[in-house]
Formats: structure tokens, sequence, C-alpha cells
């Protein structure tokens, strides 16, 4: 049995640790920007200037990057609290904010295991995967860098939990348009059950499939010639088009002649193969494909992975049967790559009530879309969120405390910190120009008209004033009731406060990295509550610069 890295009693104390920190600090996460300049949040939430701000988090983030460790003297403030004035509850320091968010983050709080060390905790050589499934090719001739950054590393911890518990099945839920799905199974050799909600996306994944069975042969034959050889190259008996060179370049071997293949598969847009018909073939001809044929159906009879992989349409919770969706259903891995909402827990309790499940590996996203039980505005939801079916929290340990993020702060938990840091700013003009908005529909047209949404409206506008015509239209407002000079002086009258928009929302994406963490170690403690022999972490899969949800939450049932 592999040793978790951290017991359940460490773990609560972790909990506590961050949620007493985000007890202080949530008031600037859960603001709504919309309503910056209208309710006058930054004189009600800082008592410094948008400057010292601004120059407190530059310093952190250029620290940040290069690595340097931050002085942890005294602070000027002798009485705050994670840099807050305890009488008036308004930021007062901030670098000492910024190093307790940064101690409070899931990096500094030792419970998170790398993909490496999980690798090699399950057995396997914590650098071969790079050896293994090669890197050298352009991703973006099947999938951009990030979706192709994160099914090579998924897939083979996906694989390595696959080999431990010794099973061969795998389901995916929300497997979207089937990429880490086709990967699995082509390149791992598993049997791989895709499960999506929308029609439309478990479609493509058909269409995919269909491809990759079409080229499945060719595959083969590639991935024998590259055992054998790597200087004599193999061309299959198939059409790609009428272009002979691509098909016979494309099935040359190489150092990584799977991925290639898988990639390039995956972007041809494939054909029917022109074969001649059987009365044309010689007899020899014949014989020859007679026999393939019979050796293609022996190898289909022993590989469960002939048909690459089979994508399935269903509405997925807790609750789902998976034996009514899967008739051939065995011991499996549960997988989901970025599963939004409420559908990452959902997989959890899925995991923890079906005993055929023996491993699990969910990376969530979307956080804005979790059901938070205890949000004052969730108390008349609807039934179907009783009896603890709610995203958030999970683990007992927070239940008993009755706690809630609020929308506005797991919406700034989506924020990432790591490309911010690096200089990939998050858009500020759309922010300040909607805030603007808000202040003009409270003057001219109530306030509560604003709370309709105005959509991305702000991607068409050429400018504020359009901005704000193209909202008012879409609110079905009269924008006859302002000239453009009326518009425009609300701009002039707000420009010269945009530091403190920009400034506010930097802090929210300070604080975003803590949010997240309760919310991934609240999964954590539901797992180890359910289950406290099992092997349970979290682990940092991705690269955050490339993938910013970056967290998986592993677990293996205690008998495994």
């Amino acid at each position: 049995m592999i040793p978790s890295l951290i017991g359940l009693s460490e773990l609560h104390q972790r909990i506590n640790e961050v949620t007493e920190f985000l007890d202080a600090t949530l008031s600037i996460a859960n603001a709504h920007t919309v309503e910056f300049y209208t309710h006058d949040v930054w004189s009600r939430f800082v008592a410094v200037t948008p400057e010292e701000v601004l120059t407190a988090i530059s310093v952190d983030g250029h620290q940040r990057e290069h690595g340097l460790q931050k002085q942890s003297g005294a602070t000027e403030q002798t009485r705050t609290k994670f840099g807050f004035c305890p009488d008036t509850n308004r930021l007062v320091d901030v670098h000492e904010l910024l190093r307790e968010a940064k101690a409070h983050s899931l990096p500094a709080l030792g419970v998170c295991l790398s993909r490496d060390e999980l690798l090699e905790a399950l057995g396997q050589k914590s650098l071969e995967s790079e050896a293994e499934t090669g890197v050298a090719y352009e991703p973006d001739e099947f999938m951009n860098a990030k979706k192709s950054h994160e099914v090579q590393s998924m897939a083979k911890v996906v694989d390595c939990l696959a080999k431990h518990c010794k099973v061969k099945q795998v389901i995916d839920v929300g497997s979207g348009k089937g990429y880490l799905s086709s990967f699995l199974s082509l390149q791992h050799g598993l049997r791989v059950f895709g499960i999506d909600s929308s029609s439309t996306n478990t479609h493509g994944a058909q269409e995919r499939n269909r491809k990759l069975k079409k080229f499945s042969r060719a595959y083969q034959k590639c991935r024998n010639a590259s055992r054998e050889t790597q200087e004599k190259p193999v061309v299959a008996d198939i059409k790609v088009g009428e272009d002979k060179d691509a098909s016979r370049e494309l099935l040359t071997p190489d150092p990584n002649p799977i991925e290639d293949l898988f990639l390039n598969v995956m972007s041809l847009d494939t054909t029917q193969s022109g074969r001649a018909s059987p009365s044309s073939l010689t007899d020899e001809e014949r014989e020859r494909r007679k026999r393939e044929n019979l050796e293609r159906k022996a190898r289909a009879r022993n590989n469960v992975t002939d048909a690459v992989f089979s994508p399935l349409t269903s509405y997925v919770t807790a609750h789902t049967e998976l034996r009514e969706l899967i008739g051939e259903l065995e011991d499996a891995v549960l997988v989901g790559l970025h599963t939004c909402g409420d559908l990452a827990p959902s997989t959890l309790r899925m995991f923890t009530a079906k005993a055929e499940l023996l491993a699990v590996c969910s990376v969530g996203c979307c956080y804005n879309k979790l059901s938070e039980e205890f949000e004052p505005l969730a108390q008349g939801a609807c039934a179907e969120f009783s009896q603890g079916a709610f995203g958030f929290p999970l683990s007992q340990h927070l239940r008993r405390h009755s706690w809630f993020c609020g929308r506005n702060a797991r919406m700034s938990a989506c924020l990432a910190l790591e490309r911010v840091t690096v200089g990939h700013g998050i858009q500020m003009e759309s922010v300040f120009y909607r805030a603007v908005l808000h202040v003009i529909l409270r003057d001219h047209y109530r306030a509560h008209k604003s709370e309709k949404r105005v959509g991305n409206v702000y991607a068409k506008a050429k400018s504020f004033v359009d901005y704000v015509r193209l909202a008012l239209r879409k609110l079905e407002l009269d924008d006859s009731q302002l000239s453009d000079d009326d518009i425009q002086r609300y701009y002039d009258a707000h420009l010269p406060r945009w530091p403190e928009i920009h400034a506010f929302n930097l802090l929210k994406v300070t604080l975003a990295p803590c949010i997240e963490g309760l919310i991934l170690l609240d999964r954590l403690c539901y797992l180890k509550e359910e289950d406290k022999n099992a092997f349970s972490a979290l682990v940092q899969l991705f690269d955050p610069l490339l993938s910013p949800r970056c967290y998986a939450v592993v677990s293996l049932k205690a008998s495994h």
C-alpha cells in the first residue's frame, strides 16, 4: 500500500490555517467589481493607495519569477491580521498580505506531490515518460500546446494507475472531444469509455474514433516497424486522399512514431480508401488479403482496444448507474480532465460509492459553477441539491463549520496568478468599462437593471461610447437618453481612478491560489474521511503557466 503524504488530522490543521486566512481576506475576493465605483469598493476595503499595491505586487511578482526570498522583517503596523486592521477590516499592509497569501497556497502547505513523485510511488521511473511518449512534434497539428501537455501528462499517470490496479478499463467522465480517451486507448492500450453530456462532443469523438479505427492497422504496422528498424520506411495499404507521398511520409518510422502518427491521423481529413474491387484482384492478392483479414480478426479478439474507445452521451451525477451505460463494465480507473463545476465532486462521490472503481484521477475547473451548500443565496436551491449533493463543501470537516466561499470568490479562484506574474495580465479595460457602465445605469436607468447580463459586448465595441450603446441595447434600455458627449464625460471622470480597479483586481489574483487550494483540500479531505486507509493525494500534473488548473485529486482504494 502506498503511504499517504499527509494524515487526516494534519490535513484538518492545514484546512483550518487556510480558512482562518480567508476569513480575514475573503471580503476582497467577494467584492463585485461591477459595483466598484457605485459602492466605493476601494475605500471600503483598502486603506493604502493603489500605487502602493501595484508597487508591492510588482516587486513580489519579480521575486516569484526569479525565485528570490522576500524579507520577513517586522511589519510597521503593530496591530494587523494578515495585513488587515482588526478595527476597520481594511487592508493596511500589502506586503504582509502577499506573504501570507503565498504561505497559505498549496505549494507552501506541504500537502502536494509532484507528478514524478506519484509515478515513483506507483513503481514507475520518474522521468521515463518523456523517453517513452516523446515530445518532439508540432502539437498544433492536432491539439494546441496546452491540451497536448495535459493529455500526455495525465495519460501517463492514468496508465500507471491502471497497471497498479491491474485493470484495462478507464471511464473518462466529461470526455469532451475525446482527446484524452483516444490517447489513452491508442498509446497505452486501455479500453476507454468516454462519457459526455453533450451530444455534439460525442459526435465529434465518434468521428475521431472512426478515423483512428481506419488507421489502426497502419498504426500497428508503424509500431512494429519502429521496433525492427529505424531505417526502412513502412507504407501501409491505405489511401489519404490522393496524396501517396503524404501517406508514405506519415508511416515512415522515426524515434516517436506512435505519437506522431496519433497526432497526424487526428488532424487529417481522411476519405474512404479507393481500394480495387475483389474481381480485379489476382489470386495471389486475394489470398494475401484473406490472410491479413484473418490476422486482423485474431488481433481484435486479443485486443480489447480495437474500437479505440467508446464515446457515450449521458448526464453524469454521483448516482449514475455505470452498468446501465456500460454493459461490459469491469473494474476500472475513473478519470476526468478539467471537469466543469459540480462534475468534479460528483466524480469523487461516484468513486467512493462504486466498488468497481479502483482508482480516480480528477482535475476540476470552473469553480464559479460549483454549487455551495451554505452560501446564503443557495438556501432556496432546488431539491436536487439536498442531502449533501452540493459541489462544496464535500468534507464533513468544512460542513461542520458551514463554510462557504461565495460566487465572486469562486470566480476569483479561476484567475491565474502564475500567468499574471510573468506579465500575461488580465483584461482590465473590459472590467473598467463595465464598472463605469454601472454608474451610468445607476444615474439614468435605476441600478437593478444592471443585474441583467451585458454579455461580451466589449469584444464588439470600438470605443467606450460604442460599448455603452451596445450594452444599453442588450439590456433593452433606451440609449437615446444619452448623447455621445454625456457618455464620454463618465469615461473621462473615472479614468483617473483606473489604478484603483487595476490594483484591486490584482489583489483578487493574489488570493486566487488560496481559494482554489481550499476547494481542493476539501476534496482531498472528503476522500480521506471516506477511507482513511486509502492512498489519496493532491498531485501537480501540469505546468501552471500552460495549464492554470494544474492539480489532480488522485486516490487508490485501500485494497490496492
